[in-house]
């Protein structure tokens, strides 16, 4: 009876997709696919379970449902699993964001969230069960692996969270990332998240250097530098807030320290290289972020009327994007001691000025330079 009433609901929404979801709508649903793992049979295409999948899609992903969502998906995320629904239970997981992040999972046994992320393993692996017309409803897009991939990437920041993952998590996200065309898509999909969920990714500084060091703890020093790449060109710290920097710095040296000074070249660029359409997404998320104008170069924030947040990307404002762009150029070639006018990425020479301190966690030595802030001032405005 209860998959009848499902199937039912999955028909009404696949016609009328409705603009807001009713959060009462969850527990029932969840309640139904916890029913239907205990008596699950073959039945009619398509399958009930597989359409309450695809309503909770809908779902911000509340954290009060957090225990008895991760553990229906924890059991879903099995490619053996009898509704084949790997796919929409990793979209569903993307869904949720908000909710993984949120105090309230501090209620879930630890051995639960274990279980979860083993469950999700490797997200772009085993996701052939269906195919992607059938994910949807209500204008619902395909799944995206790497989508996933930004959820775990956040959770490494996260102290309920990081212990938990393993490199299993990240082995063919590390690959993808290995070069700069994968860091690209992997820093558009870390945008679109933060842009349009409501969590705020990886958005301070000691959020952004627990992910880096938790994934160099996982031998992961491609997913890490996407981090890096992320806190030197998105904007989530202001460019002047000098005691911000301070430790995205010294994590900064450090890994290039650690990893080669070879890789300095993709930092470069990517502080340098902003096509159109990035740009516009980069605007538009922070305007969201910051409720106003996004000088990231200034103390002063222009007040701009919720309405006109998004109808038009003022030349301005994107000027003052771009005069962010190149103080962050200043800052590297400070924080690194080169000398812009005949540094050549072809050469990327790191030049060692200071002294060194020994990174406890690692034993390593580092060079660091001193005053990181006092040092290094940018002309503008």
């Amino acid at each position: 009876m209860a998959g009848m009433v499902v199937q039912l609901l999955g028909k009404e929404i696949d016609s009328h997709p409705p603009k807001n979801f009713f959060y009462g709508w969850i527990p029932p649903l969840l309640g139904f696919l916890s029913l239907g793992e205990k008596f699950y049979t073959v039945g009619s295409q398509p399958d009930p379970g597989v359409i309450a999948l695809r309503i909770l899609l809908l779902s911000p992903g509340y954290a009060r449902f957090g225990e008895t969502l991760s553990s229906i998906l924890a059991s879903a995320l099995s490619p053996t699993h009898p509704l084949r629904s790997r796919t929409l239970a990793l979209m569903v997981f993307h869904k949720s964001i908000s909710g993984w992040l949120s105090s309230e999972m501090d209620n879930i046994p630890r051995k639960g969230l274990g279980k979860l992320l083993r469950a999700v393993g490797d997200p772009f692996q085993f996701t052939t069960d269906l195919p992607l017309q059938d994910v949807k409803p209500g204008g619902a897009v395909g799944y995206e692996p790497m989508m996933v991939a930004v959820v775990l990437i956040e959770l490494a920041s996260s102290d309920l969270w990081r212990n938990h993952l393993s490199r299993s998590n990240f082995t063919s996200c590390e690959g993808i990332v290995s070069t700069e065309e994968g860091k690209k898509v992997a820093l558009g999909c870390m945008l679109e998240t933060a842009t349009h969920s409501w969590s705020k990714l990886l958005c301070t500084p000691a959020k952004i250097t627990a992910a880096i060091r938790r994934l160099e703890e996982l031998q992961c020093p491609n997913t890490a530098e996407v981090v890096v790449l992320w806190a030197w060109t998105i904007g989530v710290t202001d460019a002047v807030d000098h005691d911000a920097w301070e430790s995205i710095l010294r994590d900064t040296l450090l890994f290039y320290q650690t990893h080669g000074k070879g890789r300095l070249i993709t930092l470069k660029r990517h502080i340098v290289d902003a096509n159109r359409i990035m740009e516009a997404k980069h605007m538009k998320f922070l305007l969201r972020y910051y409720k106003g104008p996004p000088c990231r170069v200034g103390s002063v924030r222009y007040p701009v009327p919720i309405a006109e947040e998004f109808e038009e990307l003022k030349s301005g404002y994107l000027a003052d994007l771009r005069v962010s762009r190149v103080c962050q150029l200043r800052r590297f070639y400070h924080l690194f001691g080169l000398d812009p006018s005949t540094w050549k990425e072809e050469e990327a020479v790191i030049v060692e000025e200071v002294g060194e301190e020994t990174d406890a966690s690692s034993g390593r030595s580092v060079v660091v330079p001193v005053q990181f802030t006092d040092q290094w001032v940018c002309d503008y405005p």
